[in-house]
């Protein structure tokens, strides 16, 4: 497994328009299961991954904030879709579009996540960046990881309410398909 001091490299990793990252957790978050995709992308072997909590290919440069609403939404049993920059195990980092289900049983018990990724529209990571780099730039301000996440949230709550949508909408806001996807 690959060490959690894995620093960015700057090397952005690609994969197909055609392809998708998937991968499935248990309640925890911890992976259960991992396509041929996520392994070749993020520099892991199966024998890596399974059995590790999903945060092992979290990226510095991802937003405390947006994983805040994330987690917030799939515990009130939504799905999410949502931009996200992965670490890869060789310091490679690659933007996803993910979509997140809770998988229930059939009397509505949570037994885990599912996620599909796929390659981002890549005008809309323009203006992902120029937002996630806002959320950033108000988390570096605080020493405490609370108080980080909640002035992340805040800021997000209130970029999204000047522009009059959620962040669903600003989502789909950026793709030519809509939810089509």
């Amino acid at each position: 497994m690959r060490a959690s001091r894995t620093s960015p490299t700057g090397v952005e990793r690609r994969f197909g328009d055609d392809e998708l990252i998937v991968t499935k957790t248990d309640a925890r978050g911890v992976i259960t299961y991992a396509n041929d995709v996520f392994l070749r992308v993020s520099a892991l072997t199966e024998d890596e991954v399974v059995g590790q909590p999903h945060n092992i290919i979290r990226h510095p440069g991802m937003p405390r904030g947006i994983f805040d609403l994330l987690w917030e939404t799939l515990r009130s049993g939504s799905e999410i879709f949502a931009y996200v920059v992965n670490l890869a195990a060789d310091g490679a980092h690659y933007w996803v579009l993910a979509h997140v289900t809770p998988s229930v049983d059939a009397h509505g018990k949570l037994l885990g996540y599912h996620s599909n990724r796929r390659v981002p529209v890549p005008a809309a990571l323009t203006a992902v960046r120029r937002l996630y780099d806002e959320l950033l730039a108000v988390e570096a301000r605080f020493s405490r990881p609370a108080e980080a996440v909640a002035a992340s949230r805040a800021l997000l709550t209130e970029r999204l309410d000047t522009a009059g949508m959620t962040y669903d909408e600003f989502v789909w806001s950026l793709s030519p398909e809509g939810v089509a996807a």
